[in-house]
């Protein structure tokens, strides 16, 4: 025994509660979504200048193709990603549903540019980019609530049961088990 040491072996870290759980669940799914969403916006907000430069087209139809591909490129990192463990079982379903919710971000996010530029008159690169910016931002917190709510739901409550099963069936770690390694 070491310098200093009173021979006792640290106690187990006691079980955490089903809130904590569920909290830090939340906040896994949170930094998966922002990841996925952090790339999507570079995608956007990338497409989006390219398409102004190169076609020249009015800024609301450029950022609307943007959106377009931002949202291919989110479903993918969504469902391979940061929901890749939610129930696949109705793949046609999902799918409808990302593109309603998708939609309904898109009018939103647009929304703002279109108002900003044809309500208010600001029109310049850096006030489009802010106002396109500004819209994702609205519907990405409308696009987060429905996408976990009601397009990549949870597994089954059997599933779930059946997990948590074979998970207590594993041999705990403790003392003994780490002598044997």
């Amino acid at each position: 025994m070491g310098h200093g040491s009173s021979g006792l072996q640290p106690a187990p870290p006691a079980p955490r509660g089903a809130l904590r759980r569920r909290v830090d669940r939340l906040w896994r799914e949170v930094a998966k979504f922002g990841a996925v969403g952090g790339a999507g916006l570079l995608v956007n907000l990338l497409v989006f200048n390219l398409v102004r430069q190169v076609t020249g087209l009015q800024v609301v139809r450029a950022s609307v193709i943007a959106t377009v591909v931002a949202i291919v490129f989110n479903y993918i990192g969504f469902r391979y990603f940061t929901y890749r463990d939610r129930d696949r079982s109705g793949r046609t379903r999902e799918m409808t549903l990302f593109l309603l919710f998708s939609a309904v971000g898109l009018v939103i996010e647009n929304g703002v540019l279109y108002l900003a530029t044809y309500g208010f008159g600001w029109d310049s690169p850096l006030q489009n980019n802010f106002f396109k910016f500004l819209g994702i931002g609205i519907a990405t917190l409308f696009r987060f609530w429905s996408y976990r709510t009601w397009v990549f739901r949870t597994l089954p409550a059997r599933d779930a049961v059946a997990d948590a099963e074979s998970f207590l069936q594993t041999e705990p770690e403790g003392p003994r088990s780490r002598a044997y390694r």
